[in-house]
């Protein structure tokens, strides 16, 4: 098999951590804890008509009982219960209003979220802004627990009426869409819980549309809340979680919902339901190749320009994805998801095709001629370069040694390094390489996904851990256009803003896009329909953070 389900998720354990991205009734309590083996299915078998197998979480090898959401050893599921104030589709940016039924920012320093009424925490209690305000008190109390660094944005929070109005530390538009996504909990049980850093709420009371069932090592189920604020919404009356999701298991056991790279998908997950099994792999992430600009001749865009040129990116993707992917654009941005923001003047939509000629005439600039079919420096040295690429990530070697053969036909010789995937995040974090395979943007948010990539506040010396700006870029210009979008309310302002990013990033390379990373959507209609689909893309299919809220209440029940 080519990776594992669990290597297929790195795009979020990169941030898997992540990373760094953007309705209502009432009635009887339902139980944390239920019996939901009837129906439910054992073993890993299809269930009920009403029942949905999942692979959204993987036992190491079986299941730990902790659903804490703001540990980073949670369940998966974890995010099936909580909810957040606002849901955002990370390949578009499109934002779905949820435990807040919306927000303002009257100026760029506050943050004013209206918080929905009607809604309960499933042992019936009420939700409100109240929720809301200890939620973020207790992330301020205990920052282990601000997985989502939300206290580096804010200064206070208040509540006024059914509103929660925060207030920011300094001048900074795109922070709401930060705090936006936070986790909310019950104040009424969380309050009494001595430790919250180290508990693991073994009997979890959310908002969202499931609570706990079974729980063993080996298995566990969801039940549906009938509680829920959206409940009609919510075909699925029981979701059940295997702690093994082998490829083999995920073709022969009758799932409804994977999220997994399988090896030949037509032949082997189709193949096994041809009638109801689909996929659906859109773009995830930019994988690109990021050049150390404290390096030469790395620091030099001719330099950087001549790789891109020499190129062809969707090669590199066929080989390493099995052509499943498709090229990535150099403006950095999602397509086609992204489309709507894509500067127009920027030709061919930002894909830069392989095209000797251009490749050459920048490397001359850059001080490198052809001569006895190498690329040689004015003393006649061949240019020589390092590319570093994780051990055991078959795909990105595979792509890496597609780029090693492309350079190579210009004459260009490449050194392949591959540290373990430990010493590779090390590396990557301190800048000890030349040049380095790596992840970009995805969260669907420009100012982050800009200023990860380029932003002065990321920016580290050599030796030092850097959260961002990898590549060690400096632009004054990238600068002063991502403290501008910062501040800027306007949401036509900040089109401008970015399409001006998209053009830094085109023409100066800080990265060298090669193709999106894919996300590994499997899907059955036997029980359930209206999955996410190219012709559909409200959701990412991942089943992990808040995005599977947005599926789960979008499917419906066949029959």
């Amino acid at each position: 098999m080519k990776r594992s389900v669990r290597s297929a998720r790195r795009l979020v354990a990169a941030a898997a951590a992540a990373a760094v991205l953007a309705t209502a009734a009432c009635s009887a309590p339902v139980k944390t804890q239920t019996d939901a083996g009837a129906g439910a299915g054992t073993g890993g078998s299809g269930g009920t008509a009403t029942s949905m197998l999942i692979a959204a979480d993987n036992g190491s090898p079986t299941f730990d009982r902790n659903f804490n959401p703001f540990s980073s050893g949670k369940r998966n599921t974890t995010t099936y219960i909580y909810e957040p104030l606002v849901i955002i589709n990370e390949m578009s940016g499109e934002e779905t209003p949820w435990l807040a039924t919306g927000y303002t920012q009257p100026d760029p320093k506050t943050v004013d979220f209206a918080i929905r009424s009607g809604v309960t925490w499933s042992d019936g209690k009420p939700f409100t802004a109240a929720d809301v305000l200890y939620t973020f008190n207790l992330l301020k109390k205990y920052p282990q627990l601000d997985l989502k660094g939300i206290w580096s944005h804010m200064a206070s929070a208040e509540v006024k009426g059914d509103h929660v109005v925060v207030h920011l530390s300094s001048a900074d538009v795109p922070a709401a869409k930060i705090i936006a996504q936070q986790l909310i909990v019950p104040e009424h049980l969380w309050k009494d819980v001595k430790d919250p850093v180290t508990w693991t709420d073994e009997k979890p009371v959310g908002t969202g549309p499931y609570t706990l069932g079974d729980f063993t090592p080996n298995q566990y189920t969801l039940v549906k809340n009938t509680s829920y604020w959206q409940a009609d919404k919510v075909a699925a009356d029981t979701l059940v979680q295997p702690a093994s999701n082998s490829e083999l298991d995920l073709v022969n056991k009758g799932y409804d919902w994977a999220y997994a790279f399988m090896s030949d998908v037509d032949k082997t997950w189709v193949k096994a339901d041809p009638k109801h099994n689909t996929y659906w792999f859109p773009a995830g992430a930019t994988i690109a190749l990021i050049p150390n600009m404290t390096k030469k001749p790395y620091d030099d865009v001719n330099f950087r320009a001549g790789v891109a040129y020499a190129l062809d990116k969707q090669q590199i993707a066929d080989k390493a994805e099995q052509g499943y992917v498709k090229k990535a654009s150099q403006t950095g941005l999602m397509l086609p998801a992204q489309e709507k923001i894509l500067d127009s003047s920027i030709p061919n939509q930002g894909y830069v095709d392989p095209d000797a000629t251009k490749a050459l005439a920048a490397f001359a600039k850059a001080g490198y001629t052809q001569k006895g079919g190498k690329l040689v420096d004015a003393s006649g040295k061949q240019l020589s370069i390092s590319i570093t690429t994780p051990n055991g990530w078959s795909d990105w070697l595979q792509g890496v040694q597609q780029v090693k053969t492309q350079l190579g036909k210009i004459g260009v010789a490449v050194k392949v390094v591959q540290p373990q995937p430990a010493a590779y995040q090390q590396e990557l974090r301190s800048g000890e390489f030349d040049m380095i395979m790596g992840t970009v943007g995805g969260s669907g948010q420009p100012y982050q996904d800009y200023n990860g990539l380029m932003g002065k506040e990321f920016y580290a010396p050599i030796g030092k851990t850097a959260s961002g700006n990898f590549g060690r870029f400096q632009s004054p210009e990238a600068d002063a256009l991502l403290a501008k979008l910062k501040t800027t309310v306007d949401q036509d302002a900040q089109n401008q803003l970015v399409s001006q990013l998209e053009q830094i990033t085109y023409d100066q390379f800080p990265m060298i896009s090669l193709f999106y990373g894919g996300s590994w959507g499997l899907f059955s209609t036997k029980k359930f329909t209206g999955w996410p689909s190219a012709d559909d893309a409200y959701a990412s299919p991942k089943t992990w953070d808040s995005t599977p809220l947005l599926i789960l209440t979008h499917l419906k029940a066949v029959g």
